[in-house]
């Protein structure tokens, strides 16, 4: 028999594991709670028609495209010739509507935006939500990249405000850092601004193919870039004319004054421009001492949706792609009949920053462990005595267990070692006779007899 295996781009996680996601979830979910964004969650799989057409071409080949169960309703004969047909069909495509009318998420921001709409009448607007569930892409997988990995969005929708932007900033500052994550870059752009780009090369209504192709710029360098633009339908005087943008270095300030002279033609460009001034004013209002911040004016956010400002995180010190990323997009919602909703928001990679995490060795160890106590007993005398205790304990709020066999005490000892609990109470004969319990801390091997309060009191301190 062959052994089990996951699908490719696939990871289990173990409680180890487990614990260190949840330690990620908890920090970015307190961070949303506090700036008061509220939880939603949506299905697994939408239909189609929610999900087509609002990633661009690139996002639409990589959705994940469910097979109706339709052979569930038929009788036996008809069966046959239905599977028949499905087999026919599958040999020439996987996407046929024929067999398909659902597929699992691609983001969170376009079911949430399918939310809107067929809840606005019942939402209090600007709507603040927080979602967090695992999102699947058949992208290729790779270091960094899986087809199946959570993401923690924040929204706001229902207000052109910049100060949602803003506030974008100081989450992003404050939940990473609350992570340990210390080394770390915002990056932010607007998409007016490329659009300025795309208008003062020559390229006007090209600055989709434009942010699609330089959203490549860090991945494959500006040689490919420029290619990509050739068959995109780019000049080569377009491109040309690019090359200040690609070339742009210098402070906020200087960048600006560049772009506000180049995009003197485009009144977009200079909306644009506008709009990412105010953002940065309204973060240096709220005495963020470091924002992080840098303004790349290549960064341009693959996805088709959005329309004024987008943002990237990266960390420093590790070789790993984005953790976070998001945007402004005015009419999301235009896409299912309700024009004029605009939103905006941000989402954290989870799978990618627990990767920076992992490498970078910044989990706290206590977060790793489940129990921070097991109870051995020598026999069944023992056992019985014990319950109560446990009992006790667990109602001081320390997460305890009791080993449920009797067993050598080097087996019990064994166990709490593997699963690394750090403090272990030991009872036998003289412990029920005393009432004064033997408490083994695991990572020094010091023992102390101890009454069952005292030894509730060692532990709380241990965990604070």
């Amino acid at each position: 028999m062959s052994q089990p295996s996951i699908p490719q781009g696939t990871r289990d996680f173990g409680p180890v594991q487990m614990a260190k996601r949840t330690f990620i979830f908890d920090t970015i979910k307190s961070v949303f709670q506090r700036f008061g964004f509220q939880p939603l969650e949506t299905p697994t799989m939408e239909n189609l028609s929610v999900l087509m057409g609002k990633y661009g071409d690139e996002g639409d080949q990589l959705l994940f495209k469910i097979l109706n169960s339709a052979l569930d309703k038929k009788k036996d004969h008809e069966k046959v010739a239905i599977k028949a047909a499905f087999d026919k069909v599958l040999e020439q495509s996987y996407t046929s509507n024929l067999i398909t009318e659902r597929g699992l998420r691609y983001d969170l921001t376009v079911p949430f935006a399918r939310y809107v709409v067929m809840n606005r009448n019942d939402i209090a607007l600007p709507f603040k939500r927080y979602q967090i569930q695992p999102v699947w892409r058949g992208d290729r997988p790779q270091k960094g990249r899986y087809r199946e990995f959570y993401q923690c969005d924040a929204d706001v929708v229902g207000t052109t405000s910049l100060l949602c932007e803003a506030e974008i900033v100081l989450m992003l500052n404050q939940a990473l850092t609350n992570l340990g994550i210390k080394d770390f870059t915002i990056k932010i752009n607007n998409r007016k601004i490329l659009t300025g780009i795309a208008e003062s090369v020559g390229a006007t209504g090209k600055e989709g193919d434009l942010a699609v192709a330089i959203d490549k710029l860090d991945k494959i360098g500006k040689e490919k870039v420029e290619a990509e633009l050739l068959e995109r339908g780019f000049s080569s005087e377009s491109i040309q004319k690019l090359q200040p943008f690609f070339a742009m270095k210098g402070n906020f300030d200087v960048q600006v004054a560049l772009l506000a002279d180049l995009f003197q033609g485009s009144e977009t460009g200079q909306k644009g421009l506008q709009e990412l001034s105010e953002v940065i004013q309204l973060v240096t209002a709220f005495g963020l001492t470091d924002t992080h911040l840098e303004f790349d004016v290549t960064l341009a956010r693959g996805l088709s949706y959005y329309t004024g400002a987008i943002f990237e995180v990266k960390a420093g010190g590790v070789q790993i792609g984005s953790i976070c990323g998001g945007g402004r997009y005015d009419n999301l919602t235009g896409a299912f009949g309700v024009p004029g909703l605009s939103g905006v928001g941000i989402s954290f990679g989870v799978d990618r920053i627990y990767d920076v995490m992992e490498e970078l060795s910044l989990f706290p160890s206590k977060d790793t462990i489940s129990t921070r106590l097991l109870i051995t007993c020598f026999d069944k005398e023992a056992f019985t005595y014990a319950l109560p205790v446990l009992a006790k304990v667990r109602e001081a709020g320390i997460n305890a267990e009791i080993y449920p066999d009797i067993a050598k005490m080097k087996k019990q000892l064994d166990y709490a070692d593997r699963k690394k609990v750090p403090f272990v109470v030991i009872i036998g004969s003289n412990e029920m006779a005393t009432g004064r319990l033997a408490l083994k801390n695991m990572t020094t091997g010091e023992q102390k007899s101890l009454s069952v309060e005292e030894i509730i009191e060692v532990i709380l301190y241990t965990e604070q």
